[in-house]
């Protein structure tokens, strides 16, 4: 009798191993997109007390949080920024029922106000209307913060998938290993989609010669996050911050 399962179980690898770089080839720049999307609808927008005030007025606001600025984790270019809680923070974080998050810095709590400096008691009478119909930030149940954990759920998906035919899949052409690893951390997934398009959509014919090591790697992830990093802060500085949020 002739065994005929190795035979079968090498067609069914070769098979997955030919299906998985299509599917990729599509799955990951979609995952892409429909996470930018929402990532940018969640992304904190900077804001006025007036704007505050119009929030209120319209019954909009969904949570709020006096806070000491943003904290961000960094490393990774799909976490998202918290509010760091204080008290007394000089800033004002809230939600609002179209599921964006706005911020501002013009209402300083009460507590901050010095002698000889105006008035900040009317901020009290701020915090109070916003306990009264708002919930605390951290309870996380509203539209806003469900649009930026489903942001954090397709970033990770993408992130895993991407990662796991880096390591798993066959050697990269373009590259090593360890240069699109670097790469691949540039911020806003940009590095990733790179990898998508130079190893899956455009991949040369025969491995390149003088591939790009993992130190030339680090050296892009620098340079080129330092530039995206000019780009967005420039955007948004013409453009403003309804467009680019940050």
């Amino acid at each position: 009798m002739v065994d005929v399962t190795p035979s079968r179980s090498r067609r069914s690898g070769r098979r997955w191993r030919e299906v998985v770089p299509v599917v990729l080839r599509w799955a990951l720049p979609v995952l892409w997109v429909l996470w930018a999307s929402l990532a940018w609808w969640a992304e904190p927008r900077e804001s006025t007390e007036a704007q505050l005030d119009r929030d209120l007025a319209a019954g909009q606001v969904v949570t709020f949080q006096r806070a000491q600025g943003w904290a961000d984790d960094g490393a990774y270019w799909g976490s998202r920024p918290r509010p760091q809680y204080a008290t007394n923070g000089g800033m004002l974080a809230w939600t609002v029922s179209n599921g964006q998050s706005r911020y501002t810095f013009d209402v300083p709590p009460a507590s901050a106000s010095y002698p000889g400096e105006p008035d900040l008691s009317a901020n009290t009478g701020l915090d109070a209307r916003l306990a009264a119909v708002a919930g605390p930030w951290h309870v996380g149940g509203d539209f806003a913060h469900r649009i930026a954990g489903t942001a954090g759920l397709l970033a990770g998906v993408l992130t895993v998938l991407w990662l796991g035919r880096l390591i798993g899949g066959a050697p990269p052409l373009a590259g090593t290993r360890w240069f699109w690893f670097w790469v691949g951390l540039l911020p806003f997934g940009v590095g990733v989609l790179a990898w998508t398009y130079r190893e899956l959509w455009r991949p040369p014919s025969t491995p390149v010669l003088d591939r790009g090591s993992g130190w030339r790697g680090f050296g892009w992830l620098v340079l080129a996050g330092v530039g995206i990093s000019l780009l967005v802060s420039t955007a948004r500085v013409v453009i403003g911050t309804a467009v680019v949020p940050g």
